[in-house]
């Protein structure tokens, strides 16, 4: 602490007040916009400014392009203390059919340059084309925590990648068999890590996220598919929401009680999409013809109801998601996209945009993915219309690719395959 000298008391402990809750803010403010799946707040959104509204022809300026210690693979990327963090499978071939191995954890710094790569244990490759990595790491606490899709979810240091603790969930809750296998993205809620092995008695679970050890079960409720969860409170009822092989429940954060449910999407091929919680409702989409539903949440003591506030078919999203702003909520739709009013489910717009894909949020500006030929666009977050104000393409290789955009600290970052694209996308 830098030492003020004055002939004024007052002023040296209005000093001394200053510094000392500078430092408490240093100390308690995240490291990143973007530490875990979907950001921050887990919606999708970033807290960016500053950013550009129009792209030049071309696209922005493309910072780097990282093709090695990436792999194959659908995470997306997380940033914290100065580092991005993915999984892929590392391989010396290029046939898509082959048996990759195991799935290794990346941490790259800003520039692109490969600090550590971590060999964390089997893949699946039981199918051709679905092989690879799935979850997306989450960062908190100097740690960096992964649930590999055979269902071990590790806890691993930020800086060095040092394994500090691993459990096998599928096996401790005896997880329902998952199709594709496991791709949650685990979420971090204070001293806990949140989980959904979609256990016999164990849909979701609470973790000490200091050595694994089980802080409480919420009950079954079916088996787990390929969702993450999200926090949300309510009427002050603190809850974890997630979808699941038998549709979506919402659990109390602190005793994991299951509070509510719906059954919608029950029987669905692949329950992917996270859901989002606004206005008291919470939407979800899942594709696969089940479309999309918002549900109002209704609190009354300990009680929560809920009940079916509309349906839509203009939100059907396998896995490319939506985001929710100032009372509207934009998504894919299948080979297209729509905006709708969030309070009616009245549709605003639909475009083809980019066609399949996924989104996140910026600055006023929605940042679209397309996942089958790294189709890219800039678009306002309005819902007068669908309009446009740049567009590229990342080079192609392979198969389609689902990590969702990630936008931290003026950057764009798209993983498409093996490799992972930064673009500068900071207002000059």
């Amino acid at each position: 602490m830098t030492v003020i000298r004055t002939r004024f008391p007052a002023l040296v402990a209005f000093a001394l007040l200053v510094a000392f809750v500078s430092m408490a803010a240093a100390a308690t403010a995240p490291s990143s916009t973007w530490p875990t799946w979907h950001g921050l707040n887990r919606d999708g959104k970033s807290p960016e400014t500053g950013l550009l509204k129009a792209w030049p022809e071309g696209g922005p300026e493309n910072l780097w392009v990282v093709t090695n210690g990436i792999g194959y693979g659908e995470s997306s990327v997380s940033i914290y203390d100065g580092l991005v963090y993915t999984t892929g499978l590392q391989h010396e071939g290029t046939n898509y059919s082959e048996a990759f191995g195991n799935i290794w954890l990346t941490a790259l710094d800003r520039d692109g340059t490969i600090k550590w790569s971590k060999d964390v244990g089997p893949a699946y490759v039981g199918h051709h084309v679905y092989q690879g990595s799935r979850a997306t790491p989450t960062c908190d606490d100097g740690n960096v925590y992964l649930l590999r899709c055979l269902g071990v979810l590790g806890c691993y240091d930020a800086k060095t990648g040092e394994t500090k603790w691993e459990r096998d969930i599928g096996k401790d809750f005896k997880s329902h068999k998952v199709r594709w296998k496991f791709a949650e993205s685990v979420m971090i809620l204070d001293d806990r890590v949140i989980v959904t092995p979609g256990g016999t008695n164990s849909f979701m679970v609470a973790l000490n996220k200091k050595n694994g050890e089980t802080v409480w079960e919420s009950g079954p409720f079916g088996g787990a598919h390929y969702s993450s969860p999200i926090y949300a409170e309510h009427e002050g009822i603190p809850m974890i929401i997630n979808g699941g092989a038998e549709g979506i429940a919402g659990v109390h954060a602190d005793t994991g009680k299951i509070l509510w449910t719906n059954d919608f999407a029950a029987g669905s091929m692949a329950n992917c999409p996270t859901p989002i919680f606004a206005e008291g409702h919470v939407f979800w989409s899942v594709g696969y013809g089940k479309n999309g539903i918002c549900i109002k949440l209704s609190v009354n003591g300990e009680d929560v109801t809920a009940t079916v506030a509309w349906r839509t078919k203009a939100i059907s999203t396998q896995y490319g998601g939506y985001v929710y702003h100032d009372g509207y909520l934009y998504g894919n739709n299948n080979y297209s996209w729509s905006c709708l009013d969030f309070k009616t489910g009245e549709v605003m717009w639909k475009d083809k945009g980019v066609k399949k894909g996924s989104i996140c949020y910026a600055d006023g500006m929605l940042y679209l993915y397309g996942i089958s030929k790294g189709h890219t666009m800039l678009v306002p977050a309005t819902p007068k219309a669908f309009k446009p104000t740049g567009e590229f393409k990342v080079e192609l290789r392979g198969r389609p690719a689902r990590p969702h955009p990630v936008i931290e600290g003026g950057r764009l970052y798209l993983r498409f395959q093996e490799k992972l694209y930064c673009y500068d996308i900071k207002a000059r």
